[in-house]
Formats: structure tokens, sequence, C-alpha cells
């Protein structure tokens, strides 16, 4: 009889935790969106019985994961690009698709340089760089380097630029050079810039040299709970949220 109690105990109690176990959600999300995307989550998890995982890197980075078989429920990419890509590969559909937010460039040096930038002339970035670099996101794979490449383009700045760029897997990075002062300037969207305390904003490049800066959010498949947490991000809480971390 021990024997059979020392048997049944483990399975009875195996069956306990499944019945326990909260259902999960997977959501991949751009850098630049970590820290809304995190209180988003925060709130979901009060309303809902369960257990979210949030994976955060570079749009680019993200899709092409997912394009090779990794698990998630949720993408939201920094720009249409990369959420087209997954399209077009099959992960997603186009009626899936969601704009949720929009954000703007800013250039941004440490906080104790007290330098201006005249972000028309490229002497002036010059003599701001020096022997320095500008970071800004990869300017052929990562959205923000993706919007800032574009821009100075327009500007006709970038054939002079190109050739100081300190170029960073995902914005946050280069956000981080600025902060650490391992570049003097950087090209990183509004809404990191006003989250660092070790930053300060030179200028606001101009919204009409480059496309609209869209996060669109696609639910990857038809789970009651993925529809639960692209509805709560359309809502009115979510829009809140997300308009406290500067996105518009």
């Amino acid at each position: 009889m021990k024997i059979h109690k020392s048997i049944l105990i483990p399975v009875l109690l195996g069956i306990s935790f499944a019945s326990n176990a909260k259902e999960k959600l997977t959501i991949y999300a751009a850098s630049s969106m970590t820290n809304v995307i995190a209180e988003l989550v925060e709130q979901f998890e009060k309303q809902q019985d369960v257990d979210v995982t949030t994976v955060f890197a570079g749009s680019s980075s993200l899709a092409r994961q997912l394009a090779h078989g990794a698990p998630a429920d949720i993408f939201i990419s920094a720009n249409r690009k990369w959420v087209q890509y997954l399209v077009e590969q099959g992960i997603t559909k186009s009626d899936n698709v969601t704009n949720i937010a929009s954000n703007s460039l800013v250039v941004i040096t440490a906080k104790q340089n007290t330098e201006r930038l005249n972000q028309t002339n490229a002497d002036s970035w010059l003599k701001l760089l020096g022997d320095s670099r500008l970071a800004i996101g990869q300017p052929d794979a990562v959205p923000a380097g993706m919007y800032a490449k574009e821009s100075l383009q327009n500007m006709k700045l970038w054939d002079t630029l190109s050739k100081k760029l300190a170029p960073t897997n995902n914005v946050r990075i280069a956000l981080a050079l600025v902060e650490r002062q391992e570049a003097t300037l950087g090209i990183v969207y509004r809404t990191d810039a006003l989250l660092s305390d070790n930053v300060a904003i030179l200028t606001t490049l101009p919204e009409s040299s480059y496309q609209k800066i869209s996060y669109p959010m696609a639910t990857l498949n038809d789970r009651e709970l993925t529809k639960a947490f692209n509805q709560f991000v359309v809502s009115q809480a979510g829009k809140e949220t997300l308009a406290k971390f500067g996105f518009n």
C-alpha cells in the first residue's frame, strides 16, 4: 500500500498543478516600446489570469526570428516594413495589423553638454562630433536608423555624416552610447530621450524629412487571449498609457 501511495501522490499533485496553470502569452516588441509595453502588460495581467512573456529587440531581428518559427502571439514593430515582411512570409495577415502609436526623431547629447546644433548645417554637426561618432540604429535594418538615414538624406547631410556613424542593433543601444558619452550625438525616438535623465534633446528633426513613424501591432494567431490583448492596447486605457510615455 505504501508503494501505491508514493506513486499516486505525485500523479495527483501533477494534476493539481496543471489545473492551476495560467495561460501564457508571448509578445515580441521593438526596443523603443520596452517601457510602455511593460506597463501595458502589468495592467493586462491584473485583468486576465495570464502569464505574459515579453521579448524586446530591433524590429528586423524579431521579424526574422518569427519568420523562422519563433513562437509568439503578438508582434509590435517600429515600422510597417517588418510587419509587411511577415505578411509576405505568411506569418500573419494584413487584416490582423493595427497601427497603435506614432513617434518622432530627436538629436540627443549628454546632459552636461551646452553647445547648440544647427540641424541644417553639416559643419555644425561635425563641430559637435569632433573625433566622436553619431549613434543611430543600423540604417539598413533598424527602423530608427532607417528613419534617421531618410531624414539626413532629405536634409542633404547624409553624405557628410554617414562617415561618422556608430550604427547599433537597436535604438536603445544608441541611447546608451550617448548616455555613457561614448558617442557625442545620437538620433533616437523622442520617447526614448524622454526616459533618460542623462541626455538632453538638442533638436527635433523635421517630421517632413522622413516617413511617419508608426507602430503596427500584428496578431499572429486567433487565440482569444491574443485578441484580448489587442483589444486592451487599442482601448482608452491602452491609449492613455501610450500617451503617458510620449507616444502619439
